[in-house]
This record gives C-alpha cells, sequence and structure tokens, in this order.
C-alpha cells in the first residue's frame, strides 16, 4: 500500500518509531526504532543479529510501526523481510545512523560500534496505514 504523500512527508522528518513484534506466547513485543522511509510503501530499520525482535521475525514477519509526534501519528501494518547479510546490514546502518545523526557522528559509531556487530536489515513492506 502507498502512503499518501502527507505521510511520506511526515515520516520522512526525523522521529523514532515503535516497532512491535509477535513474542512466541503471542504477546506483543515492542522497541524504539530508527527508520529510513525507501520510498511510498517501503521502510528499512536495522538492527544487531539476535536480538528479541530478531528471534519474533523469524518465527513471524508481521509487525506494526507507530510513528507520532504529539497529536500526529501514522500507524502502519505490513510484513518484515529480515536480510542476514552483514554487509548489507553495515550499509544500512551507516544510512539510518547518518539520518539520525549526521555523517561525522556516523562514521564514528560505525568504526566504535557498529562495525563489530552482526547488523541485520528489516524491510518492512506496509500493508495497511
Amino acid at each position: 500500500m502507498k502512503l499518501s504523500s502527507q505521510a511520506f512527508d511526515f515520516l520522512n522528518e526525523i522521529r523514532f518509531g515503535v516497532l512491535a513484534t509477535v513474542n512466541s506466547d503471542g504477546s506483543p513485543q515492542q522497541t524504539v526504532m530508527w527508520y529510513l522511509p525507501v520510498d511510498g510503501d517501503t521502510i528499512l530499520m536495522n538492527t544487531k543479529k539476535g536480538r528479541v525482535k530478531d528471534k519474533n521475525l523469524g518465527r513471524d514477519g508481521r509487525v506494526s510501526l507507530c510513528v507520532e509526534e504529539g497529536q500526529k501519528y501514522v500507524a502502519m501494518r505490513g510484513t518484515i523481510t529480515v536480510d542476514d547479510d552483514a554487509a548489507h546490514g553495515q550499509e544500512t546502518m551507516k544510512a539510518v545512523t547518518t539520518r539520525y545523526e549526521g555523517p561525522e557522528v556516523a562514521k564514528r559509531q560505525m568504526n566504535d560500534m557498529y562495525s563489530k556487530q552482526h547488523r541485520i536489515t528489516l524491510t518492512l513492506k506496509i500493508d495497511s496505514v
């Protein structure tokens, strides 16, 4: 499903998202996330391999992502595809970190922290808004 131009513009501003995945017992698990809107129906995110959300997504890719600021928000549902390729995960992490922290801080964080981790790319295809 394509986002409206208004929703896409809202998501392009720097905000945090809350990603909800499904735990093995069926309960929700939420994580505050950085994200990168790619086009009108895809959002990229990144995480360290082995975290709870990674394990949840291996069982069930259905998620919701809510991005809010005050009284305004965009809530999306869809399915996440996990790309376990570490090199691609590093590229995605650099892009997302640059978006939130700027190029100089991103370079430092990539060298000091993220390059030492197996990062994975989460691609959300939006089904409903």
